[in-house]
């Protein structure tokens, strides 16, 4: 079923006849963490300094996109609401003052990197045509639509005008608070992705994703298509040490089970949610900067319905591999028959002995191997293993 493109392909062909525009990719979601700054920037909120933060991260570390979401818990467009929730005088063309949209996004452009935003739908909607034209003149490529929560007639047709104009400007779509998808992306490629699912940002009011559900997941949702996830909490902590942060949020399960999530889950605009000092430094970041968002082809290696899966997925003539584990233990088998002929060097993600205390720790080894192969390791507790195979 999760190597199946069935529910895509019965959707109608195509209406973006030019798709060059389209660039897939990780992005920056820094609402999740908190917005945390460090202490010598100047004057952090809704404005350029705290955006050029996140932008130079973005550009040092192959992030192509930086989302500007809020600060302070109010958005970054004009609102009179609560909540996030639109006020009478809630105007999603009109940012809050101080807040130079085009010049963040000529900034961005000079480093490599894209700006994309958040906004409610409810504030978008009723600008919608003024909206889009503005933000493709300021030089946004995208946008996080939230807060829809349903799927009666009138929220698909609503959806679909969103998807139908946001093309016509050149801006990709990541629907949140949404039904799940349903292949529409066959039909408006700037779909990039749905919610549709539990996921972690209930670990910032303390509804914690466990890791036997990322494996649930994987076996229901990710049938449907590609899953918008808050991926790359780089705190994991022991099931005694959990406890609600609204900034820096802690996880449960490993580091390595949360770096081969970008692996198992299928998502064409992939979070890297964290704060920069949260990554850079850290093992295994650079699995992360490397990972695609988008694939050639994808084999299920091994799997067992709410236990773990192994997946693979390729990317011109390299492949990655996850494996993400629910909460027991267990050894596996990693055969690489599937390979073509020839050696690939292999960079293998694992579990360290002390995860059960240190989570966050993981080693990495690297090997030539071929089709030829097999490795045979531990998934720990909430474990996982990420293998990147690069043609020789």
């Amino acid at each position: 079923m999760l190597e199946s493109n069935i529910i895509t392909n019965l959707n109608e062909p195509s209406r973006i006849l030019d798709t060059s525009w389209l660039r897939p990719g990780k992005t920056t979601f820094p609402w999740w963490n908190g917005n945390v700054m460090p202490d010598t920037i100047n004057a952090p909120g809704n404005n350029f300094v705290s955006a050029q933060y996140y932008i130079d991260f973005c550009a040092r570390n192959n992030i192509d996109y930086h989302s500007v979401v809020e600060y302070g818990l109010h958005q970054w467009y004009v609102d009179d609401g609560v909540g996030f929730q639109p006020g009478p005088n809630s105007d999603a063309t009109k940012p809050v003052p101080g807040l130079d949209m085009a010049e963040i996004c000529a900034y961005a452009k000079s480093k490599g990197v894209d700006i994309r935003v958040w906004v409610h739908w409810a504030a978008l909607y009723p600008k919608l045509d003024k909206a889009f034209e503005l933000y493709e003149k300021w030089g946004l490529k995208g946008m996080m639509v939230d807060f829809m929560d349903r799927d009666d007639q009138e929220m698909v047709n609503i959806q679909n005008e969103i998807l139908e104009k946001a093309a016509k400007h050149h801006l990709h779509i990541q629907f949140h608070g949404a039904y799940k998808p349903t292949g529409m992306h066959r039909t408006y490629p700037n779909e990039f992705t749905r919610e549709g699912t539990l996921n972690y940002e209930c670990n910032k009011w303390a509804n914690y994703i466990k890791p036997g559900m990322d494996v649930d997941i994987a076996f229901t949702r990710l049938i449907a298509g590609s899953t918008d996830y808050h991926l790359g909490g780089f705190r994991a902590v022991p099931p005694s040490q959990i406890k609600p942060n609204y900034t820096r949020p802690l996880m449960l399960g490993t580091r390595c089970h949360m770096m081969a999530m970008y692996v198992v889950l299928e998502n064409y605009v992939q979070m890297v949610c964290d704060y920069p000092e949260a990554y850079e430094g850290q093992k295994g970041f650079e699995f992360i900067q490397e990972v695609p968002t988008i694939w050639d082809e994808t084999k299920v290696l091994d799997a067992k319905p709410d236990e773990y899966i192994v997946m693979a997925r390729k990317k011109n003539n390299d492949w990655y591999i996850g494996a993400i584990n629910n909460d027991t233990a267990r050894d596996i088998k990693v055969a690489f028959d599937f390979l073509d002929n020839g050696n690939y060097e292999a960079t293998i993600y694992a579990d360290a002995e002390d995860t059960a205390t240190n989570p966050n720790n993981l080693t990495k080894k690297v090997m030539t191997l071929d089709k030829t192969a097999a490795i045979f390791l531990k998934l720990a507790s909430g474990g996982g293993l990420t293998v990147q195979l690069k043609k020789k």
